[in-house]
């Protein structure tokens, strides 16, 4: 069960992330989660929001170059090891992890990432049968 995340070039500079979000927020789009990786020139910033499609047409209109993306939500134990516990198993399977980001929950006891992977239909099989749970996009905004 994949998620969709939205990726958004954003020009480096004061303002650049602000009008981004306020464009977001004008059109009543939720962001979930949000990374945002840099060179001197642009960010690429990741986000899950409550509607992609929606989210990729008003960037698009505003002039951004955006794309959505399919990743995974996996929920991992909130505890020393958890995390190397997923990202052991995917390497064991020999499933390359192309990126990685955190998100918080109210929940006290589990962690979430969001995983972009070379291989989602194997990622996917090799957690569930590991008993890693996924996370679903209804579930994630319901967090």
């Amino acid at each position: 069960m994949t998620i969709e995340q939205i990726s958004i070039f954003v020009e480096n500079k004061a303002g650049g992330l602000s009008q981004v979000t306020k464009t977001l927020a004008d059109h009543q789009i939720d962001l979930r989660t949000l990374s945002i990786a840099e060179t001197p020139d642009f960010g690429v910033l990741r986000a899950i929001v409550n509607d992609p499609g929606k989210t990729a047409a008003i960037l698009t209109e505003a002039g951004y170059i955006c794309k959505i993306t399919p990743v995974l939500a996996v929920a991992i134990d909130d505890r020393p090891g958890g995390l190397h516990k997923v990202l052991q198993l995917l390497a064991d399977n020999g499933i390359n992890l192309e990126y990685t980001y955190a998100f918080v929950t109210r929940a006290s006891d589990t962690a979430y990432m969001v995983v972009r992977v070379a291989d989602n239909q194997k990622a996917i099989q090799v957690l569930t049968e590991s008993g890693i749970p996924l996370v679903n996009a209804k579930d994630l905004f319901a967090l």
